[in-house]
């Protein structure tokens, strides 16, 4: 059989598509990436969209009997076969576990996947070659007794990791956090700030890490922007970081993406070098920065 598989929009190695390669490639079929002119020579297409803005370029593919259509930008509810979901590609790369306990309003892990649950260890996604692994958990810290099951298995085997979904601080305790600091990190340690209302909580489980051994600037957290926030529910979420010396990463929602005073805060704040300074001193001396401030009465440049 002739396989085409077509990623739209990945930023890193689509973990779904890749079961279906192995799969197909197991069978001895032949498999074809990302070439649309293929299309009507295959005998099977695979179309996975992650973002729902690309929705549309999955029209061309609705039509069509031998086209399989997933991912989250498409469908929640698409999933693929039992028969090719049960194939662990060892690509480095993948999920432990799947689901959240969380129920955060920007995330559509819940409605996709559910309850947290263990699927895998670092045997079924490690090549028993590369010296780096990334796991795609989304809350691995939910389900404390696998995690220390992945921390024994990345310790034996001398991995460095990252966590790349970030890590839930809510759940930090003094055991995990020590556990953590046992492990070669690829990158630094995430967490995210979501709400200024968990500023208490924030804080608590920074004296925390201060008291068992926090380095600065080796972790970072996401501090999330959606509709309801103003400049200074993120800049308060930053500053509390900047105190600490925490790196932040600011993600903005689509709805909020442009808006003057947040692109000026991720400027400032995803830049390492500039989050160590004075806001407005950065602002100052930023022309890229004083562009976005000029639409901001009440940032007054000195």
């Amino acid at each position: 059989m002739k396989i085409l598989i077509i990623d739209i929009d990945s930023k890193i190695p689509n973990y779904a598509l890749k079961k279906v390669e192995k799969y197909h490639l197991d069978k001895g079929d032949e498999v074809i990436w990302n070439m649309p002119l293929y299309r009507h020579l295959a005998d099977k297409v695979y179309v996975s969209c992650v973002f729902k803005k690309n929705e549309y370029k999955c029209y061309d593919y609705m039509d069509d009997d031998k086209c399989l259509i997933g991912g989250s930008g498409y469908s929640l509810s698409v999933t693929l076969p039992d028969e090719i979901e049960t194939v662990k590609p060892r690509i480095n790369l993948g999920f432990t576990t799947r689901g959240c306990v969380r129920n955060c309003e920007f995330c559509i892990v819940p409605q996709k996947e559910g309850k947290i649950k263990a699927e895998a260890d670092i045997y079924d996604l490690w090549d028993g070659k590369s010296k780096e692994i990334i796991l795609m958990d989304n809350n691995i810290l939910a389900l404390p007794e696998h995690f220390y099951l992945i921390s024994r298995q990345l310790q034996k085997e001398n991995l460095k990791v990252d966590f790349n979904q970030g890590l839930d601080f809510r759940l930090l305790t003094e055991e995990i956090w020590n556990e953590l600091n046992k492990l070669k990190h690829l990158n630094e340690i995430r967490f995210a700030f979501d709400y200024i209302q968990y500023k208490d909580k924030v804080i608590e489980k920074l004296e925390l890490m201060k008291k068992v051994g926090l380095k600065d600037w080796k972790t970072r957290w996401y501090v999330y922007v959606g509709e309801k926030d103003n400049f200074d529910t993120v800049f308060e979420r930053l500053m509390i970081l900047k105190k600490y010396k925490q790196g932040a990463y600011v993600m903005r929602d689509e709805k909020v993406y442009n808006v003057p005073e947040f692109v000026a805060l991720a400027q400032y704040a995803n830049t390492m070098g500039a989050f160590k300074f004075d806001f407005y001193e950065v602002m100052n001396k930023s022309k890229k920065l004083r562009h976005y401030a000029k639409a901001i009465p009440k940032w007054i440049l000195i």
